[in-house]
């Protein structure tokens, strides 16, 4: 089949999650001999941001890393027109520009022989309501929603018909364990700050136990102000900045702990949906420590998988007994990699994409099923 993703960017995981899941889904479906391709606007803040943090040299070695991947971007003389004519299936990223949502669904009403497909992968849902109502998702085919709270909210706010969950997940093609790395520091976290949906969350989970106990930390992410650069080297703990997606495998590998802070929202709003992050922690064999979240859809076995803790004061003495129990950190990595392996993969996703697609009367060799 011929997939088209409209996504806000394939090329920059600058403060931009999705591209992380949408690399490893694409490689996925051109590993099975699909097609897949994306489109991205130019001009994208994600992109743009990261040109101006790191230079051009962060889209050419995207273009070395993941030369398997195609990416187009798109100005306001783009051919949206042919290229959704030459595509079977059409998934379109919930941060895409709202005008161009409403135009591909007019397309597809018109007599567009290709599925479409919204994909929500934010908090926006709950958050920012009004923007997810106004959206025109009357002529889609279906909704992916990156939760079960989320797909409930889609369903009884009526926005779009055939509402379908679909986490995120590993990319085992990066994400993987690497013995022979040498371990240099004790604990790593990878995060964006997020505007302060968890800077009181970070201090109390991370900067404060770092600093209890003297640790060799190291926190990579962007859009950190001033004063939360001032926290974390008064705790000692070293800032690395923006980090490529493809280069944290090699970084989790070279620490001891990691842990997952979630944003609030999904703590309070949308319970069940871990950041992308702990799949990918997981899958890299690294022991994970987590600040409280709501496993509502039994994601992972809780307290084999990785430690759950309540407060600052428990993750500091976590993070102790996983640093000095030697057997404790082999069973947290040995439990936490089978969940991955056998549940939350790129492989399981696409696997989990073919059969909505069936569903909705897509069938695997790109046509729609005569009753349509």
């Amino acid at each position: 089949m011929r997939f088209l993703f409209y996504t806000h960017s394939l090329v920059s995981d600058w403060n931009h999650g999705n591209a992380h899941f949408l690399r490893g889904v694409m490689r996925e479906l051109v590993k099975r001999g699909h097609d897949a391709r994306a489109l991205e606007p130019e001009g994208a803040w994600s992109r743009d941001n990261l040109v101006r943090d790191q230079g051009l040299a962060a889209i050419a070695a995207f273009d070395v890393r993941f030369h398997d991947l195609k990416s187009t971007a798109y100005g306001e003389d783009f051919d949206h027109a042919a290229a959704l004519d030459a595509a079977d299936v059409v998934i379109v990223h919930e941060w895409t520009d709202p005008v161009l949502i409403a135009r591909i669904g007019r397309a597809k009403r018109a007599g567009g022989r290709f599925t479409l497909i919204f994909h929500d992968t934010h908090h926006r849902a709950v958050s920012a309501e009004g923007d997810i109502a106004g959206l025109d998702l009357s002529d889609y085919d279906g909704v992916l929603a990156f939760g079960e709270t989320l797909r409930e909210r889609y369903l009884s706010a009526g926005w779009g018909r055939n509402v379908f969950t679909w986490h995120e997940a590993a990319d085992t093609s990066l994400f993987h364990p690497m013995p022979e790395v040498e371990k240099t520091g004790d604990l790593i976290w990878i995060g964006n700050w997020g505007d302060d949906e968890r800077s009181a969350e970070i201090a109390s989970f991370l900067v404060e136990p770092v600093r209890k106990l003297g640790l060799k930390a190291m926190v990579r992410g962007v859009r950190y102000p001033d004063h939360a650069l001032q926290a974390l080297r008064e705790a000692g703990i070293a800032y690395g900045g923006w980090i490529a997606n493809a280069e944290a495998p090699r970084a989790f590998a070279e620490h001891r702990v990691t842990m997952h802070i979630p944003r609030r929202p999904y703590v309070e709003a949308l319970p069940g949906i871990p950041t992308i992050r702990m799949f990918e922690a997981l899958a890299s064999g690294i022991p994970l420590i987590s600040a409280p979240w709501d496993d509502a859809e039994g994601l992972f076995r809780l307290g084999q998988d990785f430690l759950f803790v309540r407060d600052g004061e428990e993750m500091t003495e976590r993070l102790r007994d996983v640093l000095s129990d030697e057997d404790l950190r082999t069973s947290l990595i040995r439990s936490g990699l089978e969940t991955i392996e056998s549940r939350h993969t790129c492989a399981h996703r696409v696997d989990e994409l073919l059969n909505v697609l069936g569903k909705l009367g897509r069938t695997e060799t790109g046509n729609k099923e005569a009753a349509e």
